[in-house]
């Protein structure tokens, strides 16, 4: 019985085993890799609209955290995933969301960055289930819009990226349960 054990042990430790987060049917991977730095996986979180599951977001970061300020103006790369889970996600819709989340939780930034908001608005389209949006920010350097798995776009400057953190991470976030669930907490 005992030899029974160790080889079920053995075997378990040879086999590789790849963590992976779940929320909502939508898994993601523990660890990326962005520009040859591991980001790990921080927290997922649902995004609701009344009783519409919206998408399942991941917040992926070189150095977890819980600290919401961190998040925004912290050092490193930072991507945020969106899985849709919905055909209700219009484009008008989508754009009103990023508007409005901009300009709640980056009031004295948004004149300084409302073009570079058009320009970010302009890369999506309806959005559908299934549809996977990744935003890349990288300080100095810009952040990187990626929809279906193909380069839309790069906007230009750490405001812009910053401000698109605060969207989810700022005072006023799509919905508390979102912004904890990708906090991880």
């Amino acid at each position: 019985m005992h030899r029974i054990a160790a080889l079920l042990v053995a075997l378990m430790l040879a086999v590789p085993v790849v963590w992976a987060g779940e929320l909502a049917g939508v898994t993601m991977n523990d660890e990326i890799t962005v520009g040859g730095t591991t980001l790990k996986l921080n927290g997922m979180g649902l995004r609701k609209k009344m009783f519409v599951k919206v998408y399942v977001a991941g917040l992926y970061l070189e150095a977890p955290t819980t600290n919401d300020a961190e998040v925004v103006s912290g050092p490193g790369a930072k991507r945020v995933v969106m899985h849709f889970l919905t055909n209700k996600a219009t484009k008008k819709k989508m754009d009103s969301a990023w508007v409005e989340g901009f300009e709640a939780n980056s009031p004295s930034e948004y004149d300084a960055i409302r073009d570079r908001v058009v320009d970010f608005k302009n890369l999506f389209g309806d959005m559908k289930v299934g549809d996977v949006i990744e935003v890349t920010v990288v300080p100095d350097t810009g952040t990187y819009v990626v929809l279906n798995g193909k380069e839309n776009g790069v906007i230009k400057g750490d405001d812009f990226g910053e401000a698109l953190l605060r969207v989810w991470f700022g005072v006023h976030p799509p919905s508390d349960e979102l912004k904890a669930g990708m906090l991880g907490v």
